[in-house]
């Protein structure tokens, strides 16, 4: 059973950066595409970014494009998500998950999904 743990989330004053982290145990990360998604409370979760497996193909969803980068060590099971230039409404619980199905950018096409980890942006 693959477990995915995010870590890495915190209190981040406006313009800061941060790096999250999402590694897996149970089983290799390397064979899969992954992605980081974020959720609000009372809001659905929504895509963030993804990584191809081999690291070759980045995608981003508009709002973070340019500010956060998604990367990956598959030889330490790891997925990364820089985050620079924060801003308020980076505010959320963010996910990592395993990308099953195309098009890879809705909540049901990935499964596996970490507890998330909380990132907060104060101004």
């Amino acid at each position: 059973q693959v477990q995915l743990v995010e870590s890495g989330g915190g209190l981040v004053q406006a313009g800061g950066s941060l790096r999250l982290s999402c590694t897996a145990s149970g089983h290799t990360l390397s064979s899969y595409l992954m992605g980081w998604f974020r959720q609000v409370p009372g809001k659905d979760r929504e895509f963030v970014a993804r990584i191809s497996w081999s690291g070759g193909a980045t995608y981003y969803e508009a709002s973070v494009k340019g500010r956060f980068t998604i990367s990956r060590d598959n030889a330490e099971n790891t997925v990364y998500l820089q985050m620079n230039g924060l801003k308020l409404e980076d505010t959320a619980v963010y996910y990592c998950a395993i990308g099953v199905r195309l098009p890879y950018y809705r909540v049901g096409d990935y499964d596996y999904w970490g507890q998330g980890t909380q990132v907060t942006v104060s101004s």
